[in-house]
């Protein structure tokens, strides 16, 4: 009888660590283009996140690594091959900003994808069983 209620109350203080832990009141990324298109914006980047990128330096091949943008085919331009965006990062104090080499063209579709505030799985991924063993990048297609 105690054992059944020493288990059920760790079971009780672990689920409720888990919602306590829940990411619910966090953001979700923002990615879009700049007001002119000529960039591509991250807003709404962890706190933490945000800090560590800032501590980088220009150049650094972190960037590539936390960032990819591709030049995707459309539906109305199957000729266009799959390929990267060359260009450089700017971090500012409230996002990080992505500026291509050549200009963005207009009616082409761009793929995001960034391990940028990138998670596991949610609560809902946890309480499901469908927790995944490595983070899932954030993608977004982008149409300019």
């Amino acid at each position: 009888m105690v054992k059944n209620s020493v288990k059920l109350s760790v079971a009780f203080c672990a689920l409720m660590a888990l919602f306590a832990c829940s990411s619910a009141n966090n953001k979700p990324l923002l990615i879009g283009f700049n007001t002119d298109s000529t960039a591509i914006v991250f807003n709404q980047i962890e706190q933490s996140g945000l800090l560590e990128l800032q501590q980088l330096q220009a150049g650094d091949s972190t960037f590539n690594n936390l960032v990819s943008v591709l030049q995707t085919p459309s539906e109305k331009d199957s000729t266009i091959k799959e390929t990267p965006v060359e260009g450089h990062f700017t971090v500012t104090d409230s996002n990080l900003v992505f500026i291509p080499i050549s200009s963005f063209v207009k009616g082409r579709d761009y793929l995001v994808i960034t391990h940028l505030n990138a998670k596991f799985g949610n609560m809902k991924d946890l309480l499901s069983g469908e927790l995944k063993n490595r983070v899932r990048p954030v993608q977004k297609l982008l149409r300019r």
